[in-house]
């Protein structure tokens, strides 16, 4: 399994391309992530221009299947996030043929 950058990498990388130290990259990539968590939170959805958005979804309560025992289970409702690329990304990752 291939394992992608870890968080100094990406810090080391942002710090080097934007011509910043690497104390500052941190702070604005732990700033970001605070703000999409409180934005997601408060209006259900925070847009990452040229990446996608974050979106808050409720999931309805649903039957399921035990599958030890194939008895049927009450799933309850609940609140999710769901991460949506955008196609412009999509296109560049995962082209069509």
């Amino acid at each position: 399994m291939a394992s992608g950058m870890t968080k100094t990498q990406l810090v080391r990388h942002m710090a080097e391309h934007c011509e910043m130290n690497n104390k500052a990259a941190a702070a604005f990539l732990e700033h970001l992530a605070d703000t999409a968590v409180k934005e997601t939170k408060k209006n259900g959805v925070f847009v990452i221009p040229g990446l996608g958005r974050l979106v808050k979804s409720n999931r309805k309560a649903r039957m399921g299947r035990n599958p030890q025992t194939g008895e049927a289970i009450k799933i309850a409702a609940k609140t999710v996030v769901k991460f949506r690329v955008a196609k412009a990304v999509k296109d560049v990752i995962a082209p069509k043929k």
